[in-house]
């Protein structure tokens, strides 16, 4: 094997841009749980029932990523990701004039079509346009967009939400979205084309075990994590009676801390391996809900979340870029299905959180995300010894 010229192991500016937009996306996607009060309040609604906005969104992505994995496969990449900015800011700015909540939650579904398509599309784009020898680091440094849209996106929303209502929150997206857009259509280079999915190349994803037991260790983990991750925002209210700001602090040291275990992620996943890195970023999220009732009080709870957030994004990093590795051909596709598999859990897992909260149990939503954390270690650990030769 040659060595690699230190010029090809550094990421290219192209990069940022993909970075950039998942920013935007994860803080799309992340301005409903930090403003799912005010949304409940001003429309009317339970907060189980304003969690909804979660599930729908989240079911339109788990079952349209693959989908347009397989209907955008040869377009090309600059286009469909600058217009797939576009929709989302057209649909969030959308959402800012919706009166009920009956009329909020269609489009709110809608707009999230553009998560299905750009964060698998931008992953795949990523390993095109870097050297092999750093495709890992390149894909988990454009994912790093989601742990800064958690330390800077979804306190800012929250923030706004508790002080300007969810609808300012909102129209912060939709802005946010057509820079995204912009910058996209002026920063990548024409003709960056993945080759086409052909139903072979999908049938040979779904034969994989090593493949699907990757994508259902994100079903599980997702689910584990937005059965508490989706009501944070009412959890800490009614639990330790937060203000706004209090809110937007505790989401502020989660986002730091998430962004801190991407950026570590990053830089030793090449080193470290993609399985070994996913499985440790999983027992820290473990960590973090096993020790979970202990948190009584503003800072310890925001101690206790430390391990979950070092893990959050970062796992979900390690997944894409080992899914990458087990099947570079099929990239768009497994991504595609790791990103629906991530939905499919936040759907399950918000909704499981919903119910629980309905029934009367908010105090024990972490005992369920444990069970999921707990599923998705094991998987793991079959998905490893299945990808062995």
């Amino acid at each position: 094997m040659h060595p690699v010229a230190p010029a090809a192991r550094k990421v290219p500016p192209v990069l940022w841009p993909l970075l950039f937009g998942n920013f935007v996306i994860g803080t799309g996607v992340m301005v409903v749980p930090g403003t799912l009060g005010d949304i409940g309040a001003s429309l009317k609604v339970s907060t189980a029932t304003a969690g909804q906005l979660i599930t729908a969104g989240a079911v339109l992505m788990c079952l349209s990523a693959p989908f347009f994995a397989s209907v955008v496969g040869g377009m090309d990449r600059r286009r469909l990701l600058a217009l797939s900015m576009l929709w989302y800011a057209m649909l969030h700015a959308a959402c800012v004039l919706m009166p009920t909540f009956g009329g909020l939650l269609p489009v709110r579904a809608l707009a999230m079509a553009a998560p299905a398509i750009f964060t698998p599309q931008a992953a795949a784009c990523a390993g095109l346009l870097v050297d092999p020898a750093i495709r890992g680091r390149a894909i988990t440094f454009v994912f790093l967009g989601w742990s800064v849209a958690s330390i800077a996106g979804m306190p800012l929303g929250a923030y706004i939400g508790g002080v300007l209502g969810w609808r300012a929150a909102f129209g912060l997206v939709s802005m946010l979205s057509l820079v995204s857009a912009l910058w996209v259509w002026w920063a990548l280079p024409h003709g960056i084309r993945p080759a086409a999915l052909s139903w072979s190349s999908w049938q040979s994803a779904f034969r994989s075990r090593a493949l699907m037991l990757c994508v259902a260790v994100t079903v599980a983990s997702s689910a584990g994590q937005f059965v508490l991750f989706a009501y944070f925002a009412p959890y800490y209210q009614t639990v330790l009676d937060v203000s706004p700001s209090a809110l937007s602090t505790l989401f502020l040291i989660f986002g730091a801390f998430g962004l801190i275990g991407n950026l570590l992620m990053s830089r030793y996943i090449d080193r470290l391996g993609a399985a070994r890195a996913v499985l440790v970023g999983l027992v820290a999220m473990a960590l973090s809900l096993l020790l979970w009732p202990l948190g009584n009080s503003v800072w310890l709870a925001a101690l206790i979340a430390i391990p979950w957030a070092l893990g959050c994004f970062s796992s979900n990093s390690a997944q894409q870029a080992r899914l990458v590795a087990l099947a570079p051909g099929l990239a768009s596709g497994s991504i595609a299905l790791n990103t629906s598999a991530m939905y499919a859990g936040q759907a399950i897992g918000a909704g499981v959180g919903g119910w629980m909260i309905a029934v009367g149990s908010m105090q024990e939503l972490h005992w369920a995300g444990l069970a999921g954390m707990a599923l998705a270690i094991w998987l793991s650990r079959l998905a490893a010894e299945a990808a062995k030769p």
